[in-house]
């Protein structure tokens, strides 16, 4: 696709990994790779969008709202796959990288420490969001059940 008008774009590993870690959840780093067409960079900000309300009714609702928990998730699905993203672009060797994005750029890659630290950073951050969503959702869960004990128990 790329001729001499339109010569092929140079895709930095490094900066991939940093768009998937800090504005993964609304597809940057799937608009910088593919353009602004791609279908799985406009379901990150949809997922997103979505999962803001739900949030929101969340939090003003005590965590007792059903539908706030169906969007917080789909919200939740998109945040944490951009770190997921994150972590998997990082991770990739540059050759594999050169040769799926940058095949006709004739440039190679030198990735160093910074792709390494960014990993790190996606993984404690997507890991502590992730575990902070269980340990709220299992709070919740068991909540509810001491109050239905007590229903039954009165």
């Amino acid at each position: 696709m790329s001729n001499e008008n339109n010569p092929a774009r140079f895709r930095s590993r490094t900066f991939t990994a940093a768009l998937a870690c800090f504005l993964g959840s609304f597809g940057a780093h799937r608009f910088y790779l593919y353009g602004p067409r791609d279908v799985w960079g406009w379901a990150h900000v949809i997922g997103t969008l979505i999962g803001i309300p739900g949030v929101l009714l969340l939090a003003a609702t005590a965590r007792a709202s059903l539908p706030g928990w169906a969007l917080a998730v789909i919200g939740a699905v998109s945040v944490l796959s951009a770190f997921l993203a994150a972590i998997v672009y990082g991770l990739r060797p540059d050759e594999k990288w050169d040769a799926q994005f940058n095949a006709q750029t004739g440039r190679k890659s030198r990735s160093g420490w910074t792709v390494v630290l960014i990993v790190i950073f996606s993984l404690m951050i997507g890991a502590f969001l992730l575990m902070t969503g269980l340990a709220l959702s299992f709070q919740t869960y068991f909540e509810s059940q001491v109050e239905a004990a007590k229903a039954i128990s009165q």
